[in-house]
């Protein structure tokens, strides 16, 4: 696997060795910069030009090695910055040596050999030879490595959002975690940043190109003038000089150019791979023994032919011969391995469907899931992205709506199938406990009865697995007599989607993380620093306020605005470090927000309240403790308490499209701690969250009589009156 630079685990291994090496690079990259801003401008030594011609012939080489050995172009992503210097620094050279060339007629033992030795001393061949090199560098490689570097940035920009998708594919069914898929995204924004600075680099080269032609056409030209008409040399003599000198800086410079734009072309045509550029031209053009076999016949042939060399053709026919004989003998070896290397059919190595660990791999064995999906063998279709169910896509549905409506990144979800399950069953689990299960019938369709008034619907009789309602499993011909009737029709992937999204909503707290809630922080901290700044982990530490977040996920209070979070939490850490009492404070500073949900129109809101007594009654029975303070009732007071709620809750609700339980603040934690497991549905308010400027609307009020008659005898009179209507609450 590669990291988030593209480098393999065992060249991150080696670049952390390189760190004492590495600890200064910064300071010499700029003492080397600004040595090529001096050799540009003050002259040098003619043996200090030598020794940096020799830098510069070192530094190529290297260059063009090290692209050799890379297995994919990002791992010299360094490459168009490294272009830039070393054109700076050969250029810087081409002036020094110009310098010593026009001044002394002399430029140092290394141009000179390029001069005397490499072209013969003939200045005519040299320049033959010198524009031969400027051509190919400049016509063949140079252009075609940008054009190679202009296509490659626009094909990377234009597979960017494809590649996003297949990252987001992958995240939701499970095959990666988050972890691997921001290394992924990371790679892919280097990538487009890669080719399109190469793209930009390329020009760098290409302009080289031309100052060489200038550079040299300068030398020779002021080289002649200086010779003949300032130091009274004859024409012949003076071009002879001159000219030997110029060219063989012109070699001396074009040679490591010619390989900087070869590295450079390399780079850009460079595809990722497991193996160096050798082993892969290696592997790849002599895969197969009968291409190697036919091109040693046809050698054989032309050294058979009449004017032909015969020992050449026939030494390279025998070669390829005994290639291709090795190649044969080797193939079945190299197939065996690489059959060994891939999966068995019918299995997944982490696939949606799939998902089995290797039987050997400890690792896979240990590592837990946050969610996980598994799925009977009939539900497997669901899986399918072009089939009907698309349940990836509504998968990343759910985590973004999810993500909306609470303000949490919802884990990746791993999806794989199970024969020990039912056929039909499916089976969602949190961190290896099971959270939801159901039974689908993905061929046909579930009709839900919202108002439980039931006709004769052919079908399977079952309950809506999200909200409990009551359903027929139908045929999908029977749609529309089903909702001629009344009745909600949806596929099965649709009441698979719904349950996964009620029971995510439902566990929010428990996927929250402390990792999680490290984010929210970081991501405060760039928008608006000043809320995190001396907050945490100084006044909270992080602990504390991922447990005042999990208590506000709880109740579906969103933790989205994180900032509100943190200033309530400064402003109230220093009175008490109670969490409930500081999720209270939390809500009513949230309340604006998240009690708008609640409302049945615009600034009006329908509440079943407790009547005062009662209240009161339920405020003496919270007890202090040291784990703090806790409501104490009889099972039986709990029983009958429970009972009465529920039926007027269930009796008003079919009549109201949202209603709340209101009550005193004291006691709203310790009221919805009661209730959360026999109507968890029921939202409890306080007086104090109810914002400035909404209508309460009492519609109910629950009697005195719901913890039993002895409850009514506390204060010493009988059970007040309350008036049942609306209410304007103007609340600080």
């Amino acid at each position: 696997m590669s990291g988030p630079g593209g480098l393999a685990q065992g060249q991150l291994q080696g670049v952390s060795k390189l760190g004492a090496f590495t600890r200064f690079a910064d300071i010499g990259l700029a003492c080397g910069v600004v040595g090529i801003i001096v050799v540009l401008v003050i002259p040098v030594p003619i043996f200090v030009l030598d020794l940096l011609l020799c830098c510069q012939f070192a530094l190529s080489l290297a260059i063009l090695l090290g692209t050799l050995y890379c297995n994919e172009s990002l791992e010299f992503s360094g490459f168009p910055s490294l272009l830039l210097f070393v054109t700076l620094f050969r250029l810087s050279l081409n002036v020094a040596s110009a310098r010593l060339i026009l001044l002394q007629a002399d430029a140092g033992h290394v141009i000179q050999a390029f001069g005397d030795f490499v072209v013969g001393g003939n200045y005519v061949v040299g320049f033959a030879v010198f524009l031969i090199l400027v051509v190919i560098q400049f016509v063949v490689i140079t252009k075609g490595a940008g054009r190679v570097a202009e296509v490659a940035a626009r094909f990377t920009l234009d597979a960017m959002p494809g590649k996003q998708m297949a990252i987001d594919a992958d995240l939701n069914a499970g095959l990666i975690d988050e972890t691997q898929a921001r290394a992924r995204r990371q790679k892919i924004e280097r990538e487009a940043s890669f080719f399109g600075a190469m793209d930009g680099a390329s020009k760098f080269v290409r302009g080289d190109a031309i100052a060489a032609l200038l550079i040299t056409a300068i030398n020779i030209l002021g080289g002649l003038g200086i010779g003949v008409f300032m130091q009274g040399m004859e024409l012949g003599a003076a071009l002879r000089r001159y000219t030997l000198l110029t060219i063989g800086d012109g070699l001396v410079t074009q040679i490591p150019a010619l390989l900087i734009s070869t590295a450079a072309g390399l780079l850009v045509t460079r595809s990722a791979s497991e193996f160096n550029l050798g082993q892969d031209l290696t592997r790849q053009l002599f895969l197969k023994p009968r291409p190697v076999a036919i091109t040693a016949t046809f050698l054989m042939i032309f050294g058979l032919m009449p004017g032909l060399p015969t020992l050449p053709f026939m030494a390279l026919a025998g070669g390829l011969f005994v290639l291709a004989y090795t190649i044969k003998d080797l193939k079945p070896a190299e197939t065996a391995a690489a059959d060994a290397s891939k999966p068995r059919e019918g299995t997944a190595p982490g696939g949606a469907t799939g998902g089995r660990p290797a039987p050997n791999s400890l690792e896979g064995c240990l590592k837990l899931d946050v969610l996980e999906l598994e799925l009977g063998a009939a539900l497997i279709s669901l899986v399918d992205a072009a089939g009907p169910g698309d349940l990836m896509n509504r998968i990343a549905q759910i985590r973004r709506k999810i993500a909306s409506e609470l303000g949490i990144a919802v884990p990746s979800m791993r999806i794989r199938d199970n024969l020990q399950l039912p056929t039909r069953a499916y089976r969602l689990r949190l961190r290896g406990g099971v959270i939801a299960d159901g039974e689908l019938f993905p061929e046909q369709l579930l009709a839900i009865d919202p108002g439980g008034a039931r006709t004769g619907l052919a079908g399977t009789a079952t309950k809506d697995p999200a909200f409990g309602l009551p359903a027929v499993w139908t045929p999908v011909a029977q749609r529309a007599r089903a909702e001629a009737f009344g009745y909600t029709v949806v596929d099965a992937a649709s009441v698979l989607a719904t349950h996964l999204h009620e029971a995510l909503r439902a566990q929010a707290a428990d996927l929250l993380s402390r990792q999680d809630t490290q984010a929210l922080v970081d991501r405060v901290r760039e928008t608006d620093p000043a809320a995190v700044k001396d907050v945490v982990p100084n006044v909270v530490g992080l602990p504390l306020l991922h447990r005042v977040s999990q208590g506000l996920l709880r109740e579906m209070v969103p933790v989205r605005d994180m900032v509100t979070i943190l200033e309530t939490l400064a402003d109230v850490a220093g009175t008490t470090r109670h969490v409930e009492s500081l999720v209270e404070h939390v809500r009513i500073a949230l309340s604006p927000a998240f009690v708008r949900t609640h409302e049945e129109s615009l600034g009006k809101l329908a509440a079943l309240a407790l009547d005062p007594d009662l209240e009161a009654s339920l405020m003496q029975c919270v007890v202090q403790s040291d784990r703090g303070a806790a409501l104490v009732l009889t099972p039986m007071q709990v029983t009958r308490f429970l009972k009465t709620l529920e039926e007027k809750f269930t009796g008003l609700s079919g009549r109201r499209r949202s209603l709340v339980l209101i009550c005193s603040a004291s006691i709203r934690p310790h009221l919805r701690r009661l209730i959360e497991r026999s109507l968890p549905r029921l939202t409890v308010l306080s007086y104090l969250e109810i914002p400035r400027g909404t209508q309460l609307e009492i519609i109910a009020q629950v009697p005195p009589s719901a913890l039993g008659e002895s409850s009514q005898g506390i204060f010493g009179s009988k059970t007040r009156d309350v008036a049942v209507g609306s209410v304007a609450l103007a609340t600080p």
